[in-house]
């Protein structure tokens, strides 16, 4: 019994709770190095139902992804994350490409309660739309300023599995034209044996239909004003030691409005320092 226990504690405390409601140690930090590809042939309608693009219409976006978590304190962590990209859109007319450096996020996330049984803490972020050009016929992005305010809430399983729940809700502010966002997550997260974790979420954005357009016209099927989107994250991971990980990740997108309908595989290399 005891030596169950034991197992037991060891593989809570090895569970990677790096993201969500937990902050970064003072001094310590998480980086995410991950290798992605997203493709889609659908886009969500306006009614939820999915369509084929026109004229047989694909959508390809390769990236570059780092995302980076740093203990400032043991309660205040600092992050960020940007991606560098080539995507292509082609159908039975024209075939369009744009590489670059797309959005970069800026944020500070500050713990506000923290017991045996979980966490609560708030994040605060800014999208910067600076690295690109939203007049390419093909853009990285909208090229507007997003501002973001978060709840996130930790919760230990412990002592009925080894594994955690995360919780989020957010409000978007994005600026001139589009729609803001509501913004939620419900994650899941356990350790399957000493070295393999696995982690499930639903990670979704409801706009909130205050824009003023409805589509984005830029040719980029991701862009939209106002729009719906629900992804589902599943993720299996490889502990090779206390401090690297290695990731596989598949993520389709399975409702929505007025976006495109697809999904992304993802490798990804995971350093906690």
């Amino acid at each position: 019994m005891k030596k169950l226990i034991f197992t037991l504690i060891f593989l809570i405390i090895s569970i990677p709770l790096f993201a969500g409601a937990w902050t970064m140690a003072k001094g310590h930090s998480y980086t995410r190095i991950s290798m992605n590809y997203y493709y889609a042939h659908e886009e969500f309608a306006d009614g939820g139902h999915r369509e084929d693009f026109p004229w047989n219409g694909k959508y390809k976006d390769y990236n570059v992804g780092v995302y980076e978590e740093y203990g400032i304190t043991d309660r205040i962590t600092v992050l960020t994350s940007f991606y560098y990209k080539k995507i292509q859109k082609e159908d039975d007319f024209v075939k369009e490409t744009t590489y670059g450096f797309s959005d970069i996020d800026l944020g500070l996330k500050v713990n506000i309660l923290k017991g045996k049984k979980g966490v609560f803490s708030v994040q605060g972020l800014i999208k910067i739309p600076e690295a690109y050009d939203k007049h390419d016929t093909l853009p990285l992005g909208n090229g507007q300023y997003d501002f973001e305010l978060r709840g996130l809430m930790g919760i230990s399983l412990w002592p009925y599995i080894p594994g955690y729940m995360n919780l989020e809700l957010g409000y978007r502010w994005r600026n001139n034209a589009p729609a803001d966002e509501l913004r939620y997550l419900i994650e899941f997260g356990t350790n399957i044996t000493k070295n393999f974790y696995g982690r499930i979420k639903l990670d979704g954005i409801l706009g909130m239909r205050n824009g003023k357009v409805q589509k984005d016209l830029s040719g980029n099927p991701t862009l939209s004003y106002n729009y719906d989107l629900g992804k589902l994250d599943i993720t299996f991971g490889y502990k090779i030691t206390k401090i690297i990980s290695l990731e596989f990740e598949y993520t389709p997108e399975i409702y929505g409005k007025n976006t495109s309908a697809g999904a992304t595989y993802t490798f990804a290399i995971c350093i906690t320092y």
